[in-house]
């Protein structure tokens, strides 16, 4: 199908490789369809105008590859890079499948272990910069504990920092064109992960040592996890200064993670999720993090899906910030006493005395009049098309 929604390389949509190497096993029963290469992964996604894709260190080199297998992987990746015209953007370590890392990489109790998880992330950093990805990802998926009595908080905390610390240095010393981003989650495969939302990721990289190089990269359905509202939690990074990278997708409140197609679940809170990085000009890729149900024979369906809802929304946050009816209402509900615009948000003697001696009509400002339903209301005819 090609129409207004059909996506272009303008769009910067990306995917992980995961994602459509998926195979459909879950806890409870095995793979559903075949293994696919990177290179069909890759072809596949630039046949649908896809602008980039992210990826795991093993999504493209073995586990314990040889440094000379390693150079033939990055090599053929480079290359077929280049015949597609596929960008790699974010690039991150697999920190959580190997066995090693039961009981963390980061935060393991065990030093050699958090010292050859600290290996494998530079080997991968060195991989980033060859195939120019700007963007490196930490999900700590091992990073906690399902005993307390196993660990001490604060002092995983601060194995997790020296490690960030210790990369920052290494990419700055190799003179490195990559920024870290911490991809926050509450819970599972752990009971309780570190670092579980926005808030505290955002918290933790205040006590880096290059902050400057640190942001993060929310996920939807990691937010529903823990029960908060999408729209607030990436609009508390972007407020940073900090979101680095998108990972959308869908999730049915406050149950295991299921990675469901961007906007399949919640259409509203995809809506303003949508909204807020139109409305605030964030310009760099938007990254799905899904995966396809696991009845599907292939992933493209999926692929296109996923680009398609957002295009749609995107069309529909225009309709919403062009309708003069919506417009009107939310000039009558912020609009009212420009007296008062702007007469604090810096303090001085005279603006503190001012706001003393300021007289307010308590009644009127009490029944001023809020018309959400009405508002509410609007977006939902636009949302179901009959606006």
């Amino acid at each position: 199908m090609s129409d207004k929604y059909t996506p272009k390389k303008t769009d910067k949509f990306a995917f992980g490789i995961w994602c459509i190497q998926n195979r459909g096993r879950d806890p409870f029963g095995d793979v559903t369809r075949p293994e696919r290469s990177v290179r069909e992964c890759l072809e596949g996604l630039a046949k649908r105008n896809v602008y980039a894709f992210e990826f795991h260190d093993n999504d493209i080199i073995p586990f314990g590859a040889s440094a000379a297998e390693r150079d033939r992987c990055i090599r053929e990746l480079r290359k077929l890079m280049d015949d597609l015209g596929i960008k790699a953007t974010v690039i991150t370590t697999n920190l959580f499948y190997h066995p090693i890392f039961k009981d963390g990489a980061f935060t393991s109790t065990d030093p050699a272990i958090r010292a050859f998880a600290t290996q494998k992330v530079m080997q991968c950093l060195d991989v980033g910069h060859e195939v120019g990805a700007e963007v490196y990802v930490f999900w700590g998926g091992r990073e906690g504990t399902e005993v307390d009595a196993s660990k001490d908080p604060i002092t995983a905390n601060g194995y997790f920092r020296d490690a960030v610390n210790f990369l920052c240095e290494y990419v700055l010393d190799n003179g490195y064109n990559i920024k870290f981003s911490i991809e926050p989650k509450p819970n599972e495969p752990r009971g309780d992960l570190y670092l579980p939302t926005v808030g505290s990721v955002l918290a933790f990289i205040q006590t880096l040592d290059h902050p400057e190089m640190v942001g993060t990269n929310p996920e939807v359905a990691h937010i529903k996890m823990a029960g908060l509202n999408v729209y607030h939690e990436f609009a508390q990074a972007l407020d940073a200064g900090k979101l680095l990278d998108v990972h959308l997708n869908d999730q049915k409140p406050l149950r295991y993670d299921q990675d469901l197609t961007f906007a399949s679940e919640n259409l509203k809170e995809a809506f303003f999720l949508v909204k807020l990085l139109v409305d605030h000009n964030y310009d760099r890729t938007i990254g799905f993090d899904a995966h396809p149900y696991r009845t599907e024979a292939d992933p493209w369906d999926f692929v296109e899906r996923n680009m398609r809802n957002y295009l749609i929304l995107k069309e529909k946050v225009q309709r919403f910030n062009e309708d003069r009816e919506v417009q009107d209402l939310l000039r009558e509900i912020h609009g009212v006493h420009p007296e008062w615009v702007g007469a604090f948000t810096k303090y001085s003697k005279d603006a503190a005395q001012r706001l003393k001696q300021a007289q307010f009509d308590v009644e009127a400002l009490t029944n001023r009049r809020l018309p959400y339903e009405r508002l509410d209301q609007l977006l939902t005819e636009i949302l179901l098309g009959v606006r």
